[in-house]
């Protein structure tokens, strides 16, 4: 019986103290969701050691990944580390972890302190160290060559590092390259009517404040008719929408052209290497209109798109295909030219402005949503003005911001002119207020429209007098303060999403009267808060 507790964007699979493993995924993007993930591994353990002593504890994802060499010093508790490259192995380690959990009971007591009196020693040390391994990853990586069409495909090399008796089982690949792929069993935690596509894995931008490249590897894409096939699937067993993610979604198909090359990063170079392909080669464009032709009533979501990245067949393609939601989520990061220098974005201020106006003159009907870092090293109070007036100015539909993090193993880290933390709060809080009256605004806007959501589920009390979301990824999306007096003094509501709105960072459709959950319905919009609509059925 295996158990996954969750916390902050992870779930309860099943009743975790009674089961014979228990899996804590985590994150290190960033210094809070890698405390968070601290502090959760800690209190699993506290749990374990109140009701199933006999149960193994075992921690995957990004902080094993990165930390491969140190964690198992600072957190013996656990019995197994797995990095994000264990996906199929993971019965395996399970196994492993639940014998090395019986062996530790007979042996002699450990000596392991009071888990919650160690989380800030824990925390503090992770804070201090670099990426382990980070300069041995980098060995070979512009001379990797594809796994897609070799005996290796969907397959990982398991890098087991030698660690003393007693302690934890670790199975991490240096240098990932695990590929998703439709054989391997899927257990899907999202509800029935939408489902999430990785159509690619790893990124190959050198973005200064990032440490995805180093950590999940270099850009993989899926081959097109793997896609497919999980996406007929899917569709079969009533999936409603397919939001396509990857880390750069834009780059798709670009790494399985022959002899390619990681150096097409700039716009034109990146225009250039898709015109090169010919009318044979992979690109997203081609990936959605297979997408697009496939039977069946459905969305397809695009999320996760470099600015640098867009094509005008993209442009043309999402315009075309009448599956693909008019929608578009672009991190455009900053608008500054100094700034974007700095962040490596590969991108300046005026290509923006000129891509997102031929991004809405080419797609009526768009949601644009973006994010911004505020805060970065070396960004001034002009600077930032100039960040103020671009959101002002441009009206994005969808808008994020979040203060800039300072990672350990990044150039920005390292950089001089950081910002004080409570400056970036305040700059933060800044943007966001202007973005909450364009919000306000783009809802007024819609009342009167009728519009096609996907029902949800009922909305609760708590969620019609609250409609707050934050997300450390996605900035603040909702005021902690919704004007939702109206909406919550007049009985039942469905929670529903229309095209501009993905799942859980975005806003929502509250409809009044009754329509099938997981089931597309057509609404007219009679109401709004600052960020949601209020509809009733047509």
């Amino acid at each position: 019986m295996l158990g996954s507790l969750l916390k902050g964007g992870v779930e309860i699979v099943n009743d975790a103290s009674q089961a014979d493993a228990m899996i804590v995924n985590t994150c290190s993007f960033i210094d809070a969701a890698q405390e968070e993930s601290v502090d959760t591994i800690l209190e699993s353990s506290e749990v374990r050691e109140a009701g199933n002593r006999g149960q193994a504890l075992i921690v995957s994802g990004c902080l094993p990944q990165r930390f491969r060499e140190d964690l198992p010093r600072l957190m013996p508790e656990v019995d197994a580390f797995m990095g994000i490259d264990q996906v199929e192995q993971v019965g395996r380690i399970v196994e492993e972890a639940i014998a090395k959990r019986a062996a530790r009971l007979s042996a002699p007591a450990d000596a392991i302190g009071k888990p919650t009196k160690r989380a800030g020693k824990v925390k503090s040390k992770l804070a201090k160290l670099t990426v382990a391994g980070g300069k041995e990853d980098g060995k070979g990586h512009n001379h990797e060559e594809s796994l897609r069409e070799s005996g290796h495909f969907g397959k990982t090399r398991r890098t087991v590092i030698p660690l003393a008796a007693g302690t934890p089982v670790l199975s991490v690949t240096v240098r990932p390259n695990y590929i998703p792929h439709f054989e391997s069993p899927r257990f899907r935690l999202t509800p029935k009517h939408f489902a999430y596509v990785k159509i690619a894995e790893g990124c190959n931008h050198p973005c200064s404040f990032c440490i995805i490249p180093r950590m999940r590897g270099s850009h993989r894409s899926r081959l097109p008719k793997d896609i497919v096939a999980e996406a007929k699937q899917l569709i079969a067993d009533g999936v409603k929408e397919l939001n396509l993610i990857s880390q750069d979604s834009t780059y798709y198909g670009l790494d399985l052209r022959p002899n390619h090359s990681r150096a097409i990063a700039s716009p034109e170079k990146f225009t250039a290497a898709t015109r090169a392909l010919g009318e044979e080669g992979t690109t997203l464009s081609r990936l959605l209109r297979e997408l697009n032709a496939l039977e069946g009533d459905f969305w397809i979501r695009l999320l996760y798109t470099h600015p640098a990245h867009w094509t005008d067949e993209l442009i043309t393609t999402m315009a075309e295909c009448a599956k693909v939601a008019r929608y578009v989520d672009m991190p455009l990061q900053h608008v500054q030219d100094d700034m974007l220098t700095r962040m490596r974005r590969e991108t300046d201020g005026r290509y923006i402005r000129d891509l997102i106006s031929r991004i809405r003159a080419g797609i009526p009907g768009i949601a644009l949503r973006t994010t911004f870092i505020v805060g970065f090293p070396g960004e001034t109070e002009a600077h930032f003005q100039t960040l103020l007036d671009f959101i002002e100015e441009t009206r994005f539909e969808r808008l994020g911001v979040f203060g800039y993090s300072q990672e350990d193993g990044t150039i920005a880290g390292k950089m001089a002119g950081q910002v004080t933390p409570a400056k970036r709060r305040d700059r933060r809080e800044r943007a966001m207020a202007i973005q909450q009256k364009v919000a306000r605004s783009v809802s007024e806007a819609a009342v009167g429209r009728q519009v096609r959501v996907l029902v949800e589920k009922e909305a609760s009390a708590r969620e019609l007098v609250g409609a707050s979301v934050s997300s450390w990824e996605h900035g603040l999306i909702r005021g902690r303060e919704t004007r939702g007096g109206e909406l919550a003094s007049r009985g039942r509501y469905l929670v529903a999403r229309g095209e501009a709105d993905a799942p859980d960072i975005d806003g929502r459709v509250y409809i009044r009267g009754r329509a099938a959950v997981g089931e597309f319905s057509n609404v007219r919009i009679i109401g709004h808060t600052d960020y949601d609509l209020i509809a009733t059925p047509i």
